[in-house]
């Protein structure tokens, strides 16, 4: 595919930029997808050796400019990437974050992976930082393509459907039988928005985003997206064999009531942690696991004493593998 568009100014204000990745066409027409880079003003051209590509996750979009500055800070290159039907990707008429088939996003990683060696040469380390659905989609990646990434900082990955295996087990044949004829149909959606209640600066949180991009509640979940997803799940249970250094972070716990609790400001609302941190010594051979004591579901973020706490545990991850 053509390596899209030129840089333009970003909606996250003069220091960000960002760039249209043509894709293949699918049943909705045209699909791009939105390559979002960091480069603040500098004395002279930089052009550093190592660089980030952010992948968000379901419902979501990348707004997380203190993630951005972070990495920026470190030496690091900072990019994100709007996956096809998200956020500044997504276009009228198309189907909010659908996708059939989790390996469809190899076709944005790699064009955006193309990018980022078109800007820095083809030397330059690249890590994967992957949240919730993004760091399932980047550890399958990472392990179909071996070699290809210095490794993978993955943010409370969806590495398991909630309720344990057994679940998915059941589940699987009845969402298969939809999925094969109604693969579009919207499941009944049980977001009470609890989350984004606990991140929402209209609600007690820090943040401000774009409601149409991370809409509460979330997105429709739909049947052909979530036999993806669980087939992600099955594949990541059989063991995944990525040899580059992962980092796994986790909440502390996990708080999903069917009532509001001020606990949850405190917790992840969305995935049981104990689940992910169970599964996360299945994806690879260097795992390292850290628990971030009251995280919210995206850590970064989480209220700003745990954010320091969650940068603190990659500093000490990134200069143990030689990485800062």
């Amino acid at each position: 595919m053509s390596p899209g568009g030129e840089w333009v100014d970003d909606i996250l204000g003069p220091d960000y930029q960002v760039r249209t990745l043509p894709l293949r066409p699918d049943d909705e027409g045209d699909v791009v997808a939105s390559l979002v880079r960091y480069a603040p003003p500098a004395p002279e051209p930089l052009r550093p050796s190592r660089a980030i590509l952010y992948v968000h996750g379901w419902s979501d979009y990348f707004f997380q400019t203190e993630l951005a500055q972070y990495w920026h800070a470190r030496g690091a290159a900072f990019y994100a990437v709007d996956l096809r039907k998200y956020g500044r990707s997504l276009r009228p008429g198309q189907t909010p974050g659908y996708i059939d088939d989790l390996e469809t996003y190899d076709e944005e990683l790699e064009a955006s992976l193309a990018v980022i060696t078109a800007d820095l040469g083809a030397r330059a380390r690249v890590m994967v930082m992957g949240h919730s659905t993004g760091g399932l989609i980047a550890a399958l990646w990472a392990h179909r393509h071996p070699g290809e990434l210095s490794g993978l900082v993955l943010n409370s990955p969806w590495l398991e459907l909630q309720g344990s295996s057994v679940l998915r087990h059941v589940s699987t044949p009845a969402i298969a039988r939809i999925a094969r004829f109604q693969p579009k149909a919207p499941l009944p959606n049980i977001d009470p928005g609890y989350y984004a209640r606990t991140l929402s600066s209209a609600s007690g949180g820090e943040w401000t985003y774009d409601t149409v991009w991370r809409p509460t509640p979330s997105f429709p979940v739909r049947a052909g997206w979530l036999q993806a997803i669980m087939a992600g799940h099955a594949r990541v249970a059989r063991g995944l064999t990525v040899e580059q250094p992962i980092l796994v972070l986790a909440s502390s716990r996990t708080v999903i009531n069917p009532r509001w609790n001020e606990e949850m400001r405190h917790a992840d609302v969305v995935l049981d942690v104990e689940l992910v941190v169970r599964r996360a010594v299945q994806l690879g051979t260097h795992v390292t696991v850290v628990r971030v004591r009251d995280g919210l579901h995206d850590l970064t973020l989480s209220p700003e004493p745990v954010r320091r706490r969650l940068y603190a545990e990659i500093d000490r991850w990134s200069a143990a593998y030689g990485w800062s």
